[in-house]
């Protein structure tokens, strides 16, 4: 999951930002409401730039209300401008590599490892939004950062995808623990995988650069850790529940 530390980061930026979107709304609402003449060569002087932050300062003491929204907002602008050149790409699943409707109109990307607790917890809660989101994709893309038998799991997943037996794979991995190279081999197996078939898929060129392009993907959208998700234009990060991921998709639909 996400650090504590980048969560306050990321708070601090976002109400830095606000701030001064703040400051530069309410500062075109003082310009129209009061008239303040102001040089254009000069910029603002310190008591016209006092006067302004008065402004906000007394706006915000008198309606707090309004920074949740405010926050929110912002959030939504900067999710949708990191997604705006790789949507694309994270909703494009590797084949096969899917849960749920495979035609579906809502879209859910899930970036995941097999040896991530936190992502095996996760695994109810996207069984309950597929159950209750009839139209709902979910994208699975592997993200094995943590141990060398995350990447061995992760390219079983996608041999298992490539036969279409990605979701048997997928449940069976999470229900065997963290991946050593006898319960991958059990999953595969209990999944009715074509061994031959599975170890050529391993082996190509190919399943290694969708590992790849994963790490690139999470790291343009700024995701550190798993699991971590995209729906909408909402960007999540950690087992954040149900309910959580319930809403996004709801956003997402409207």
């Amino acid at each position: 999951m996400a650090e504590p530390a980048r969560s306050r980061s990321l708070l601090v930026n976002s109400s830095l930002a606000l701030g001064f979107a703040a400051l530069g709304a309410l500062g075109g609402w003082l310009w129209e409401s009061r008239r303040i003449d102001l040089d254009p060569a000069a910029g603002l002087g310190d008591g016209q730039r006092a006067a302004i932050e008065q402004v906000v300062q007394d706006y915000l003491m008198k309606h707090p209300e309004i920074l949740p929204r405010a926050m929110d907002e912002l959030q939504k602008r900067q999710n949708s401008h990191q997604l705006a050149s790789v949507r694309g790409d994270v909703e494009r699943a590797a084949p096969g590599a899917v849960l749920g409707n495979p035609n579906g109109r809502i879209v859910l990307v899930e970036f995941t490892d097999y040896a991530c607790t936190y992502c095996r917890k996760s695994l109810e809660d996207v069984d309950a939004l597929i159950a209750a989101n009839p139209d709902l994709k979910v994208v699975v893309r592997e993200l094995p950062i943590l141990t060398r038998e995350s990447a061995d799991a992760a390219k079983m997943a996608l041999a298992a995808a490539e036969q279409g037996k990605f979701a048997s794979f997928h449940k069976a991995m999470f229900a065997s623990g963290r991946p050593t190279a006898e319960n991958i081999a059990t999953a595969a197996r209990s999944a009715g995988l074509d061994m031959t078939r599975a170890r050529a898929v391993i082996a190509r060129p190919e399943t290694e650069a969708e590992l790849v392009r994963n790490v690139e993907l999470a790291k343009a959208l700024g995701f550190t850790g798993t699991p971590s998700w995209v729906v909408g234009d909402a960007l999540l990060t950690g087992a954040v529940g149900q309910e959580q991921l319930a809403k996004a998709v709801a956003a997402a639909r409207s």
